[in-house]
């Protein structure tokens, strides 16, 4: 049986189960006497019941919010690239210790640095590809694209946020240029928002699609984990006395893969993509004062690495 979100009814739980299982040890966890100090409230949510979410921030140039009960996320609109260059194609993480939605109540108040009781946003994302961003590799240099362009909600919880957007042609050095569509979907009770991703070129030939974990979205270097065989890239970040620390993982099909690369800004893992075929990869993160009850690089590594996910390709 699948979901309503194209992934099998018994993958949502099995995710689910590990996650829960993944939780933090009663007593032996004192994350709360770690949270940074409360700067101001946020409003009361009208409803603190859990669920996924997804939503266009029109009103901070376009940003488009997904979260569920345990990460939370972004992507940004065309307009920021006036606003606030550089801005880039990357995505965003930010830390949720609440299982209710909340990104949209802090984005309004104008702070969504400031930790206000229910989460914070400490990663920078830049230029880098952030949480699973993506480009093209060609003559050793990550090729990326603007902002999204164009975007299609398909489901707005509350058991999974699912959206669809465009990303307009860019070049890939003088010689061809490429445009992508995406879909994301974040069901309820994991850390993994599943892409679907479609990348076509004005010219025919094998791709090779880069997907990066930025290096130092928190200050500095933080600790990388590949394991090749499951397609895995988990990163623990650096930890910081005000903010604690951010995790992501990057899984992809093992078969897929040509190469572990980097660059200058970003960890990589390089596929090899026929053009106009749509191929599945995962995008994760946590925070290490925030849901999930990963406390340990250890164990980040484990749930990133065992967590079952599906590869095929939705028809």
């Amino acid at each position: 049986m699948r979901s309503l979100t194209g992934i099998p009814a018994s993958l949502l739980c099995a995710v689910a189960a590990i996650g829960l299982l993944a939780g933090p040890s009663g007593a032996q966890d004192r994350t709360a006497e770690r949270l940074p100090p409360v700067t101001s409230p946020l409003p009361s949510p009208p409803d603190k019941t859990p669920r996924a979410t997804v939503m266009l921030a029109d009103y901070r140039y376009g940003d488009l919010l997904w979260e569920n009960d345990r990460t939370a996320h972004r992507i940004y609109g065309r307009a920021l690239e006036t606003a606030e260059p550089p801005s880039g194609s990357g995505i965003d993480s930010w830390g949720k210790n609440v299982p209710w939605p909340y990104m949209d109540r802090q984005l309004r108040a104008g702070d969504q640095h400031g930790y206000h009781g229910e989460g914070l946003d400490f990663y920078h994302v830049g230029g880098g590809r952030g949480t699973g961003g993506l480009g093209i590799w060609f003559d050793n240099k990550l090729w990326t694209s603007r902002n999204y362009r164009s975007f299609h909600i398909l489901k707005n919880g509350p058991d999974a946020a699912d959206f669809r957007v465009d990303y307009a042609p860019w070049p890939v050095d003088v010689g061809r240029r490429v445009w992508e569509t995406r879909r994301f979907t974040l069901p309820m009770g994991t850390h993994f928002t599943r892409m679907v991703s479609t990348i076509r070129s004005d010219k025919p030939g094998e791709l090779l699609v880069g997907i990066g974990i930025g290096k130092r979205p928190t200050g500095s270097d933080g600790e990388l984990t590949v394991d090749r065989a499951r397609g895995l890239l988990s990163w623990w970040g650096p930890g910081d006395p005000q903010h604690g620390r951010m995790a992501v993982a990057v899984r992809v099909d093992p078969a897929m893969i040509a190469e572990i690369r980097q660059d200058a800004d970003n960890h990589l893992v390089l596929l090899r993509v026929t053009p106009g075929k749509p191929f599945v990869y995962y995008s994760g993160a946590a925070w290490d004062l925030g849901q999930g009850g990963f406390r340990t690089r250890a164990a980040w590594d484990r749930y990133a690495a065992d967590t079952p996910l599906d590869f095929n390709v939705p028809r």
